[in-house]
């Protein structure tokens, strides 16, 4: 046995309580989701601080965010952000409602495709975007500082493997990067 194996964390606690009751349902898979869901939520809750010292939601950063990484000029079309960030239709409209008040961002009609708009980072969402992004960065080190880089390397690696096992790939759209369509 490995010190990772002897050390218990609070998810062994709770893999051994369903393992007397139900042991058939106490695997790896729980492991791994349990162990997977409070990582996510040590790092939300530290994340989610800081963008509300910045005075946003971690839905407005994630939007931000995007619309930084598709780089110059800094837009996409709504369909491209649902994609990409995973939201529901309607979550993202009252989304982009609320950055477009804020003049984070801007809605601009496409001149190829009458039915189709672009939502465009202005210069005041690209600084929030970017101080939002440090933000993050921050949060994040700050959490798991006390992990080795080599640890949170095989972690990064091991869960890319689990998700695209699961068939979690970039798609086409995102993808590619067509400057015809920007």
């Amino acid at each position: 046995m490995n010190e990772a194996t002897t050390r218990r964390d609070a998810v062994d606690a709770l893999v051994e309580a369903w393992r007397a009751d139900l042991p058939t349902f106490a695997g790896v898979e729980l492991e791994l989701c349990k162990r997977a869901s409070r990582l996510s939520i040590l790092i939300h809750e530290a994340t989610n601080a800081s963008l509300a010292a910045l005075g946003l939601t971690k839905a407005e950063h994630e939007v931000l965010s995007v619309l930084r990484a598709a780089g110059e000029p800094y837009r996409l079309r709504p369909v491209d952000l649902i994609d990409r960030l995973r939201f529901s239709s309607g979550g993202t409209s009252n989304l982009l409602r609320r950055l477009v008040e804020d003049g984070l961002v801007v809605k601009e009609a496409d001149d190829r495709d009458a039915r189709s708009t672009w939502v465009r980072l202005t210069a005041q969402g690209m600084e929030t975007a970017e101080a939002a992004v440090r933000a993050q960065a921050e949060a994040q080190h700050a959490v798991l500082a006390r992990v080795s880089p080599e640890a949170a390397r095989a972690a990064a690696d091991a869960l890319r493997e689990v998700l695209l096992a699961l068939g979690d790939t970039p798609s086409a759209d995102a993808a590619k990067k067509d400057p015809k369509k920007r």
